[in-house]
């Protein structure tokens, strides 16, 4: 017998170093992954939220795409708000599912996806079913290209399960580059350089596109030349400039009046590699203040156009600082004034303390000073952002990691992924994920990947026993009463050993100091659950 299309695909799959599978089995899948190649891994995980979000902490952290298998409709619905979030964070992903048989689908059989195309819409850049089993290979191919492409993203195929057995025709679909930058156009960029030039006192908005494009000594150049103060763009998931550098001053606010304050005084501000502007709540005011002008440098179309203020340029970002830097003359450097956080929208809240619990600032103090200066941090704890932000700054690059999205239950997933490209890389620098005990329940079946991979992960859950930021949010929008905001009962420990992590409570700093000694020296995952003070912080 011939090739099949299975073996065209995975010898593809092979010439792409697509060799590492991250999914959740299905019956749809499993004629895919039948008689599975001793040359390619399989990470699995539990869950298809789970499978995408490990693969996207990979991508992320060897800049390279990632595939995953999930399970026909009912696992690409599990995995949507993942997609989501790979979708925001300019992941590039290959999502595949199974489909039935191709001679019942006219019936929509039980577990069919009955759209396929449309059902991963609007998160993916590219949906497809091949119309042909023979089609399969090639639509790998351009999955692969359309995933990297700027911006990159996920994309997704939907493959019947009976096509993997049939004979490959005609000729095998061969492995291409593309391009992954776009360089700004000159005319443009040459304008953008002038009007930061002229100004009297302009301002750099740098992204998360500046960190994904392996871009701080650029953004540190370009800021160096205009010596001028650098925000980081509000909500940024990767930290875009080093929070120690003498002109940083500070995350932007995820409000619109708020922010517009915030740049008051500037008359140049130019946004590099993020959108023009992620908001959360509605605070109203104008978009921008007095006098103001905004340049905006994405690698996104759609991002531009949506920009609701801001004369656009688009390009890569780390390509266009390298430009502007070379045409912009150098400015005498001033004196900056620190903000009291750094990439937070808000800093720390009022506390309650009701007993002898550790406050949120002391915790990230505590974990600050234990852990090696390298560490790699993951972080999703939104009520405790600006005491963690406050406590552990963030001075370099690849080192820092969260969701674009907000969507919860990506965070404690993504560190399996980012532990196993430490691994792979030969880096084995440790990370740390800091999951607040409410995040912890949205993924909490990813424990069990990293038990089954022994990575040696330090989670830690600051238990507060209930969803604070939901409580900040309801303060901002006046309302009073809303159910189900408190989650007593959780037994964090329990639930990290019956996934096979090693499970610890540390109620002291000198506790949680010795603990984090024991996990360092551990090979496998360990949760180390520390009760906190509770505290609702200003949202802004």
């Amino acid at each position: 017998m011939g090739q099949t299309i299975r073996d065209v695909t995975f010898q593809l799959m092979r010439e792409l170093n697509l060799t590492t599978i991250f999914g959740n089995p299905g019956s749809t899948e499993e004629t895919f992954l039948k008689n599975y190649p001793a040359d390619f891994r399989y990470i699995q995980a539990l869950q298809e939220a789970s499978a995408v979000g490990i693969a996207d902490g990979y991508a992320q952290a060897t800049r390279r795409p990632a595939l995953v298998n999930v399970h026909t409709a009912a696992g690409v619905a599990n995995a949507m708000s993942n997609i989501m979030t790979a979708s925001m964070n300019q992941t590039p992903l290959i999502i595949t599912a199974g489909n039935q048989t191709r001679a019942m689908l006219l019936m929509e059989p039980w577990l069919m996806n009955v759209r396929p195309e449309e059902l991963p819409r609007p998160w993916v850049k590219w949906s497809y079913e091949p119309v042909r089993a023979a089609d399969v290979p090639a639509a790998f191919m351009r999955a692969y290209a359309a995933a990297l492409q700027p911006p990159a993203g996920p994309v997704f195929l939907s493959i019947p399960l009976d096509d993997w057995d049939q004979p490959a025709a005609g000729s095998n679909p061969i492995a291409r580059t593309v391009a992954t930058r776009v360089g700004p156009d000159p005319v443009r960029i040459a304008e953008f350089a002038r009007a930061l030039s002229d100004a009297k006192d302009p301002a750099l908005i740098f992204g998360a596109s500046i960190a994904r494009g392996d871009g701080w000594d650029q953004a540190i150049a370009l800021a160096e030349k205009l010596g001028v103060h650098v925000y980081a763009a509000p909500a940024s998931e990767r930290p875009p400039f080093p929070e120690d550098h003498p002109l940083y001053v500070g995350g932007l606010p995820f409000a619109i009046g708020p922010l517009s304050k915030k740049l008051a005084g500037h008359d140049v501000a130019i946004v590099i590699g993020a959108p023009v502007f992620r908001y959360y709540p509605y605070v109203a005011g104008d978009y921008l203040p007095d006098g103001l002008r905004l340049l905006h440098v994405t690698e996104d179309p759609a991002q531009a156009a949506r920009a609701p203020v801001g004369d656009s340029l688009v390009s890569d970002a780390v390509l266009a600082t390298e430009a502007l830097t070379e045409l912009i003359p150098g400015r005498p450097h001033r004196t900056v004034v620190k903000q009291p956080h750094r990439m937070a929208p808000h800093g720390g809240g009022v506390s309650v303390r009701e007993d002898s619990r550790m406050g949120a600032d002391e915790l990230f103090v505590t974990l600050y000073d234990a852990m090696p200066e390298d560490t790699v941090v993951v972080e999703e704890s939104p009520s405790n952002l600006g005491d963690f932000h406050a406590a552990w700054p963030i001075v370099k690059p690849d080192s820092f990691y969260t969701f674009a999205s907000g969507s919860l239950g990506w965070n404690l997933p993504a560190a399996v992924g980012l532990a196993l490209a430490e691994r792979d890389s030969g880096r084995n620098r440790p990370v740390i994920a800091i999951i607040g005990d409410g995040s912890m329940q949205y993924a909490v079946q990813g424990l069990h990947s990293a038990a089954q991979e022994q990575l040696p992960i330090i989670y830690v859950i600051p238990r507060n026993g209930e969803y604070a930021i939901l409580k900040s949010f309801a303060d901002l929008e006046d309302s009073p009463g809303v159910p189900g905001l408190d989650i007593p009962g959780l037994d964090v420990v329990a639930l990290a050993q019956g996934y096979g992590c090693t499970g610890e409570r540390a109620d002291t700093a000198e506790e949680v100091r010795a603990a984090v000694a024991r996990a360092l020296d551990r090979p496998g995952p360990t949760v180390l659950e520390v009760p906190i003070e509770a505290k609702v912080p200003p949202l802004l």
